[in-house]
């Protein structure tokens, strides 16, 4: 069911703002989430702060997690061994607040006037709410949030409290480890949901109250990764007497006093979190404590810096849709979560989740490098060159886990945290090899926008050559002459170990030609020509008889799926053994038309368009990563409205719960695969060629499609509207004023400070593919 989109009275619609103005209990999971704030280092979901008003209310650190072993009903050689989880780190939102003796809270007390915000332009979350206390006062709290960018580790809290007349007031500041309370294992349900651990798993190091300042550490019993936290207090009411606690798991200062009428009483709470490894040292949680508390900044610093990042972020970031408010909102929101998810991540993964919740166990998988690096890479470059470091950071342990499948060069992990592989089923998680040539795509794509000089000798070479390796002793040269890859597992994890996979065969290829390409010194002369041998004689599943790309050797011979399967029976995977759905002809996401997204040159027009026709009917989308690309694809083939239904689908997942487990983090590669839809499906850019081309399909009902794009040095704007395309280089002290050929629709213009507007005609719809009677749902594609 719709949230956001369809209460538009309690959700108004506005362009820099996400804005709730009527509380409605039930939904707080879900909008702690959508209210969340976050650096890409430290997050804090967007609970309510007054005790008790949250569903999962939380906060994180990216990289820091438990570990404990995984037990396997059957186990065997090279199963994944070790589980890793995010975990929660002990939270500073937390207050309580009592006026003349009742505590005010959304589920008991009366209000007359509520409304929260987050402020895309400033990164400030703001909650304002009047309060008809039983003593007869009428009193408003007004609560402010931010994280730090300069000081990544470091979150301010704001509380002001206003009384129509004079009150007693007793309010509590707590931080409170929420990672140890007793919370049911969700995971057992659902297996996107993260589980909890069954024993404690944060041990106190070092606690100390004094002067209504806190200093804590804790480490973790398994991983013995070490966090500590610094909490300074500051009133507006001088003098006033308070009251410190400390506890293991809960610790608190506390305040009561008078509030006389029309006075405002506020409260700063400024935190700064560090995080760090296993040491043996005695002071190991007190140095770490002063650590974090030499990191401490003032809550107005903290504002200052959030503001100043957006500002600046915005500039190259934001995209504009013209003449659809609705949907710039929702751009604007998706933007400002992939700013949250990895802005100051630092050389570290993204979280399948960002710093949003902890679904998918705060893993990174191969999201961040097919649908996060694209936005990174030409918006963030400095950010996607250290996603690709904390990759190569984990090469030693990938040759490691490519020893244990009897493969050479290196194996990454499906599913990881600490570089080792997490993935409990290997079905659905190690046999997805592809996540190599991901990889080596990001890195790739990396180097050919970034100009960067120094990457290929520092990283990219590194990441080409051991990938190139790995697919060179996976695969074999068969009987027929063709090379060969067997026992895998595509995108789509609706079919699982399969034989020539047609989307792994085409990346293993383009990773094997982009190795072989590279002049350097410790590829041989023999590797080199079995690289090109392979990716040349590189077997791609047809069917002759459609005329028709498969998506693996035997997907064409599978029964086909039941289509009058109930809608309450969807997501498959929740309610049909793997068996039964690996045997059918159903996709949980794009494959196939994933394959010919990435590698655009490789396949022509007509061979994209009868893969589309066919795919898209049969693809269930239970999959988050799905519908950005059958959009992006759909406007390529010239399907318009379909392009825009599965764009609009994507763009409102999270903020209509549309996949019902929103509560749990924001789908962080949907977000950014909505850059890519705008980018590379409206906009139809495409890159890694002689040129950066151009070839947009933007919707009829749109006025136009703005953006920005850091590419080889220079800032290139991209003015869309109906029948012409602008394109300008931006100036600026850190952009090259190089012109910059650019293709359109095959027209070679060259780009500088001055505008090129090149006309654009009309792209006519075309017919359908008309496949046999053997695939009932053929003809234009349509969304299930």
């Amino acid at each position: 069911m719709a949230l956001i989109s369809s209460d538009r009275l309690r959700f108004p619609c506005e362009p820099w703002r996400l804005v709730e103005n009527i509380h409605v209990p039930g939904d707080e999971g879900t909008l702690e989430t959508l209210f969340a704030l976050g650096n890409g280092h430290l997050g804090i979901r967007g609970s309510h702060s007054t005790a008790g008003d949250g569903e999962l209310p939380g906060t994180f650190i990216n990289g820091f997690h438990e570990i404990w072993d995984i037990k396997h009903a059957e186990n065997a050689y090279g199963f994944a061994r070790t589980g890793q989880r995010i975990v929660y780190v002990p939270d500073a939102n937390n207050f309580t607040v009592s006026i003349d003796g009742e505590a005010l809270s959304l589920a008991e007390s009366t209000v007359t006037d509520y409304s929260r915000s987050v402020d895309f332009s400033t990164g400030v979350y703001e909650e304002s709410i009047t309060w008809a206390c039983r003593s007869g006062a009428t009193v408003t709290t007004v609560e402010r949030r931010a994280v730090g960018f300069d000081s990544r580790g470091c979150l301010g809290l704001e509380l002001s409290l206003t009384a129509d007349r004079d009150v007693s007031a007793d309010i509590t500041s707590g931080v409170v480890n929420r990672q140890d309370q007793p919370v049911e294992d969700q995971s057992a349900h659902d297996p996107r949901r993260s589980g909890r651990h069954a024993g404690r798993v944060l041990l106190p190091l070092h606690l100390q109250g004094t002067d209504g300042s806190l200093r804590l550490a804790w480490e973790t019993a398994e991983s013995r990764q070490r966090v500590a936290m610094a909490v300074d207090h500051w009133i507006s009411a001088e003098g006033q007497p308070f009251e410190t606690l400390v506890g293991e798991d809960d610790s608190s200062v506390r305040y009561v006093l008078a509030i006389h009428d029309g006075d405002t009483f506020r409260l700063e709470k400024t935190v700064s979190y560090l995080v760090a490894g296993s040491t043996d040292a005695e002071d190991r949680g007190e140095s770490l404590a002063a650590e974090a508390e030499a990191k401490l900044v003032p809550f107005a610093d903290i504002l200052a810096q959030s503001k100043a990042h957006y500002d600046e972020y915005w500039t190259t970031a934001d995209i504009l849709i013209g003449g659809q408010p609705e949907m710039q909102q929702a751009v604007r929101w998706g933007l400002f979560q992939l700013a949250q998810a990895t802005a100051r991540a630092g050389v570290a993964g993204i979280p399948a989740k960002g710093v949003s919740g902890s679904g998918y166990e705060g893993h990174y998988f191969w999201d961040q490098e097919i649908y996060l690096l694209p936005y990174l890479t030409y918006t963030n470059p400095c950010g996607a060159r250290k996603v690709l470091e904390s990759r190569h950071a984990m090469l030693p342990d990938a040759r490691v886990r490519a020893k244990e499948l009897s493969v050479d060069g290196a194996l990454f992990p499906w599913r990881t945290i600490n570089g080792l592989e997490a993935s409990a089923y290997y079905a659905a998680g190690t046999a997805q090899f592809h996540i190599a040539a991901a990889i080596a795509f990001a890195a790739n794509r990396y180097e050919w926008a970034s100009a960067d000089p120094t990457f290929r000798a520092e990283l990219g070479a590194d990441l080409l050559i051991e990938t190139a390796r790995m697919w060179a002793s996976l695969g074999f040269f068969g009987k027929d002459g063709m090379f060969h890859i067997h026992g895998v597992t595509g995108p789509d994890e609706y079919t699982a170990v399969v034989n020539d996979n047609l989307y792994t065969n085409v990346m293993a290829r383009f990773n094997l030609r982009a190795a072989a390409a590279l002049e350097h010194e410790g590829i041989a002369g023999t590797e080199r020509l079995v690289w090109r041998q392979a990716a040349e004689r590189m077997f791609l599943p047809y069917d002759p008889h459609l005329q028709l790309h498969s998506q693996d050797n035997d997907f064409m011979t599978l029964e086909p799926w039941d289509w009058n399967t109930p809608k309450s029976k969807y997501p498959l995977l929740l309610n049909f053994h793997p068996l039964v759905i690996y045997r059918h002809q159903v996709l949980k996401q794009a494959d196939t038309v994933l394959a010919m997204f990435l590698q655009w040159q490789d396949f022509s027009a007509e061979e994209k368009q009868r893969a589309f026709d066919f795919y898209d009917p049969i693809t269930t989308g239970d999959s988050t990563l799905s519908a950005c690309v059958q959009g992006i694809m759909a406007a390529e083939v010239g399907y318009g409205d379909v392009a825009l239904q599965h764009f609009t689908e994507a763009l409102f997942i999270d903020l209509d719960n549309s996949h019902g487990n929103t509560i749990d983090g924001v789908h962080i590669a949907s977000t950014g695969g909505i850059w890519s839809s705008l980018v590379c499906g409206f906009a139809g850019m495409r890159d890694q060629g002689e040129l950066l081309r151009f070839d947009p399909r933007l919707p009829v009902e749109w006025e136009g499609l703005s953006f920005r794009l850091k590419v080889q040095g220079r800032l290139l704007a991209v003015d869309l509207a109906q029948g012409s395309i602008g394109l300008t280089l931006i100036p600026g002290t850190d952009y090259s004023d190089e012109p910059l050929p650019v293709n359109v629709r095959e027209q070679v213009v060259t780009v500088g400070a001055d505008t090129v507007l090149v006309p654009l005609e009309t792209v006519p719809v075309p017919p359908p593919s008309i496949f046999p009677s053997v695939f009932p749902t053929a003809g234009l594609p349509i969304i299930r």
